[in-house]
């Protein structure tokens, strides 16, 4: 295979960016994830790729529970804060705020909108295991364009 042309037509696929939140054994973690798409209507489904070397990996492997906050253009400040991990602490990882979900998972208060989800496919296939959510609960704070990769001039992926 071309790896040059694998990687530049594996990156012409458009991402938004997200912060999954995890919780489990009375701890919790958040994680800027971009590998995400809905795979389902009736019952609502998100995809989700979560690397498997991350924090947020086996949390929600053990919970089979997360969230996501979906990240509006303009917050590429708060996608790029969850590259690494920060303790919550007082409602806060940091100076981002955030809520518990009704299944104990983190959500981001200034997100524009979020879901929680229920694990119902858990597939450690390759570096980032593909995680398959039943959507449980939705969130809608504002009508928001979502934050892209495209916006932040940031590449992952290929």
């Amino acid at each position: 295979m071309d790896e040059k042309a694998k990687k530049q037509a594996l990156l012409m696929i458009p991402y938004g960016l997200f912060v999954l939140g995890a919780a489990h054994g009375g701890t919790a973690t958040a994680a800027t994830v971009n590998w995400v798409t809905q795979a389902s209507f009736n019952p609502p489904l998100v995809v989700v790729g979560i690397k498997k070397d991350s924090g947020s990996h086996s949390m929600v492997k053990d919970s089979k529970k997360f969230s996501l906050s979906m990240l509006g253009s303009g917050q590429k400040n708060i996608a790029g804060f969850f590259f690494r991990h920060v303790e919550p602490k007082d409602g806060k990882f940091g100076d981002i705020a955030f809520s518990n979900g009704s299944n104990g998972t983190p959500i981001i208060n200034d997100a524009p909108a979020a879901v929680e989800c229920e694990v119902v496919g858990f597939y450690e296939l390759g570096d980032h295991s593909v995680v398959v959510g039943k959507v449980t609960e939705a969130h809608v704070k504002r009508e928001a364009e979502a934050l892209t990769m495209k916006e932040t001039g940031w590449n992952y992926g290929g």
